[in-house]
């Protein structure tokens, strides 16, 4: 197999495929196939596979051929070519958490990133110290943005009592996700619910936990979701109970709580009133106040 000479496809399992990725990377690294030959791929129905524009990488603008022959093949398939062995990359567990992160962006061209960059390294150890490599900023950038979209998905997500298909109770949440992070922050949701059975509904996909593993099924629609319950009617009037203007900033609350999240959140509904109340509250507590106190 002359990797540098053909156009390679790269068949993910999954478009947050890092396992797949970081297999099929240890190979084609060792064959020595270059990024620009290297296209990746991956099988996930649910996956938009129309993001082939690579935001990273312009292929013609490198002179490749689009019309060299295409081989699409898994990371199995690759582990199983006879290859010799090589110079491995060696690379610290802190930069294999960022190309983890990375490759869970919803970015086309993450996979294809990630991979350069390593190529680079082999080439060049240095470049695995190099905090400003160009690669390197761009793959820490998309890092940086999933950790964030997994960190409001914990904090975001709202479960509402269900029932399942034999009438047994169902915790289920609906969120919308901008990053392939369902996977990666369900461990989370198990860990601190493992005592209930719940479900979490994405677009992209849906997870179950039956309080003894995690089981994965396709995307679902918000009309899929339970609607409200009186245990949120509860909640609504505690949150705007323990709402104090006093202590309101709203370009911080805006920063920790993008309003993209809003039509999901049911205290969200209160907001703009407690906001509006707020400013009103203030002004009528600052018109009181005596002119040498305000001075």
């Amino acid at each position: 197999m002359q990797a540098e000479n053909d156009s390679l496809t790269v068949m993910l399992e999954a478009p947050d495929d890092f396992a797949g990725f970081r297999q099929a990377a240890r190979v084609l690294l060792a064959l020595g196939a270059a990024p620009e030959v290297v296209h990746w791929r991956w099988s996930d129905e649910l996956a938009t596979q129309a993001e082939d524009a690579d935001l990273f990488a312009d292929v013609a603008a490198k002179g490749v051929s689009t019309d060299a022959p295409v081989r699409a093949i898994t990371p199995d398939a690759l582990d199983r070519l006879a290859i010799c062995p090589g110079q491995p990359v060696h690379i610290r567990k802190p930069q294999l958490a960022v190309l983890r992160n990375a490759c869970c962006h919803r970015n086309p061209g993450r996979f294809m990133l990630c991979y350069r960059w390593l190529w680079r390294v082999q080439c060049m150890p240095s470049l695995a110290g190099d905090a400003l490599d160009a690669d390197w900023r761009d793959i820490e950038r998309l890092a940086h943005a999933v950790r964030r979209e997994i960190h409001k998905m914990h904090a975001f997500v709202r479960f509402r009592p269900a029932q399942d298909e034999n009438g047994n109770p169902l915790h289920v949440a609906w969120f919308e996700p901008e990053h392939h992070i369902v996977r990666a922050a369900s461990g989370f949701f198990m860990e601190r619910f493992s005592n209930m059975r719940w479900a979490i509904l994405t677009p992209d996909c849906s997870v179950l936990w039956d309080q003894e593993c995690l089981q994965w099924g396709p995307g679902a629609t918000a009309a899929q979701a339970p609607g409200p319950d009186a245990g949120e009617a509860l909640w609504l009037a505690y949150y705007q109970s323990t709402f104090n203007p006093a202590r309101l900033k709203e370009q911080a609350m805006l920063r920790e709580m993008p309003r993209r999240y809003w039509k999901n959140l049911p205290e969200t509904q209160l907001i703009s009133g407690l906001v509006a109340g707020a400013r009103s509250r203030t002004g009528h507590m600052l018109a009181a106040q005596p002119a040498a106190e305000r001075t």
